[in-house]
C-alpha cells in the first residue's frame, strides 16, 4: 500500500450518523401535567369516531391520562379484536415517552434504530398521538384497527379536539 493510498483513507470525512447529533434541547421535553379528565377523554373519541365513520372504518379508540392509565375506550362494531390492546398500548407509549409513536416506526423502519425494539413499551407503529393542553402533556390517544396510516388519521382527528376544549382549572 503507497502512502498517498493511506493518507487518502485517513482524510476522508467520517460518515455521518444521525446518532451523533448532540440537539441544544432535549427533544420532546413537554411537561407532565394534569390527567386528562373523562370529559376531555370522551370528547377526544367522539371526534376519533366521526372521523373513522365517515370513512367507514372501524377502529378501537383508547385514550390515557398523563401517567399512561386507561381513562377511556370505544371499540368499533366490527372493529378487530387484536386491535383493543393496540390502540391501548398505542396511547400508553405516545404519553410515556411523550412523543408521536410515528416517531418510533420512523426510527426503525427509516433510520434503522433496531435498538428501539428493545426499550418496554415501545409501540414502531404510528396511531399513538400525545394530547397537550395548554403546553402540558394531558394524556394520549391510540387508535388502531386499521393501516399504519389510517390508525394515525383517526388519532389526530381525536387529537384536535384538546385545544379547543375550555382551558382547565389548574
Amino acid at each position: 500500500m503507497s502512502s498517498n493510498t493511506a493518507k487518502i483513507a485517513i482524510e476522508a470525512p467520517p460518515t455521518s450518523n444521525p446518532l451523533d447529533v448532540i440537539p441544544a434541547e432535549i427533544p420532546f421535553d413537554v411537561p407532565y401535567g394534569q390527567p386528562i379528565s373523562l370529559e376531555q377523554a370522551q370528547a377526544v373519541i367522539q371526534a376519533a369516531v366521526a372521523e373513522a365513520r365517515k370513512r367507514n372504518w372501524k377502529m378501537n379508540i383508547a385514550v390515557a391520562d398523563s401517567g399512561g392509565n386507561l381513562v377511556a375506550f370505544q371499540r368499533m362494531d366490527g372493529a378487530m379484536l387484536a386491535s383493543i390492546q393496540i390502540a391501548q398500548h398505542k396511547a400508553k407509549a405516545a404519553v410515556t415517552f411523550r412523543r408521536p409513536t410515528k416517531v418510533f416506526e420512523d426510527g426503525i423502519n427509516l433510520m434503522h434504530l433496531n435498538y428501539l425494539l428493545a426499550f418496554d413499551g415501545i409501540i414502531a407503529s404510528r396511531g399513538g398521538i400525545p394530547l397537550i393542553d395548554q403546553g402540558d402533556l394531558i394524556g394520549a390517544i391510540g387508535c388502531s384497527g386499521g393501516t399504519d396510516s389510517q390508525d394515525e388519521v383517526v388519532s389526530k382527528a381525536g387529537a384536535a379536539v384538546i385545544n379547543q376544549l375550555p382551558a382547565r382549572i389548574k
